[in-house]
């Protein structure tokens, strides 16, 4: 029998004295995904309710699937507000037993980084005593909760650049960003759950894991060692170009690749990344065009093999000029 709690109850304070409450509950997964959650007459604030929740989860170093933990807000808080953000990561980790308050918890706090654990302030000018108050001031990291270190000084992070291209004014260079701690499994884990996609859809998310599995396989050290988060400054994005910047990136992250002097900028694909192949994508030029456009000094250009025969007439010399430079791959490796 489970020694945690099967229900857990967090506050978070609002500027008019009124308490917000989220509980958590836990129940088998059978299949659902590891985090549901809910607010009343608010589909997009559940979403970034379990966007939070996943997120922060990626600081522990161990995990276990095998439960379903469903949040539930008991009303909407006031437009803006985020000091709920804390409230709600902690009844996530009161319920799974990873936090064991001795007293009701109130909580306020929000993070732009909840990935690293970092709390960065709050909303509430005035605290009361017994509120716990995140910021740097108070929680300021999420380790500190277990009298651990900060636990953001154990990821690593990478970003690298691709083309995002629609054909409009609109184009311009996205970014993905991996972030990898230490992973200490435990029986149950399910190597999924260790990489966290929370901007994209469920397909998407699944595409990127399995960008990341084939890689990795690739490589004979990333599988079963990190715990992952993975995101994009632009979450809406079609096609598949991304792949090769989010397998450098990753790459990069866990000390498998040398660093360029500014961005690693890439575009291409593969449909065997556990052989490490690199291929082409659609629309060659517009994409050359638009990183030739783009490239600032120090940036590194890694483009499709396949692509090298076709490239724009004088892209070299141009990206040259700006102080940048390219290489056109056919397989991942120390580029």
């Amino acid at each position: 029998m489970s020694a945690h709690p099967e229900e857990a109850v967090c506050r978070s304070l609002g500027a008019d004295g009124s308490l917000l409450t989220i509980t958590a509950t836990r129940r088998p997964r059978a299949g659902r995904a590891e985090v549901k959650c809910s607010v009343p007459g608010a589909p997009e604030l559940a979403q970034r309710m379990q966007q939070v929740v996943r997120l922060a989860r990626h600081t522990e170093a161990r995990f276990d699937s095998r439960e379903q933990v469903v949040l539930s807000m008991d009303r909407m808080p006031g437009s803006g507000a985020r000091d709920w953000e804390l409230a709600a990561v902690l009844a996530d980790r009161i319920v799974r037993g990873v936090v064991r308050p001795q007293r009701a918890v109130v909580a306020n706090g929000w993070s732009d980084a909840w990935h690293l654990g970092r709390i960065d302030g709050r909303s509430l000018a005035r605290v009361p005593e017994g509120v716990l108050a995140g910021g740097p001031d108070g929680l300021a990291h999420l380790g500190a909760l277990n009298g651990q270190p900060d636990p953001g000084a154990g990821v690593s992070s990478a970003r690298a650049w691709f083309p995002l291209h629609s054909g409009g004014e609109q184009d311009r260079l996205g970014w993905v960003e991996v972030s990898v701690r230490p992973l200490a499994q435990q029986p149950g884990a399910d190597e999924d759950s260790a990489v966290g996609v929370p901007d994209l859809d469920p397909a998407r998310q699944e595409q990127v894991r399995a960008v990341l599995a084939g890689a990795r396989h690739f490589d004979g050290r990333g599988q079963g060692q990190w715990r992952t988060t993975v995101r994009f400054g632009e979450p809406r994005f079609q096609g598949d170009s991304y792949e090769l910047a989010l397998v450098i990136a990753d790459r990069i992250a866990r000390g498998r690749e040398f660093l360029a002097r500014g961005r690693i900028i890439a575009s291409g694909r593969s449909s065997a990344w556990h052989a490490g192949r690199v291929e082409a994508v659609d629309a060659l030029a517009p994409k050359c065009a638009l990183i030739a456009r783009e490239a600032a000094p120090g940036d590194r250009v890694l483009l499709p093999k396949d692509w090298e025969g076709a490239l724009p007439r004088g892209l070299r010399e141009e990206l040259r000029a700006r102080g940048a430079s390219l290489a056109c791959v056919e397989r991942i490796g120390i580029i």
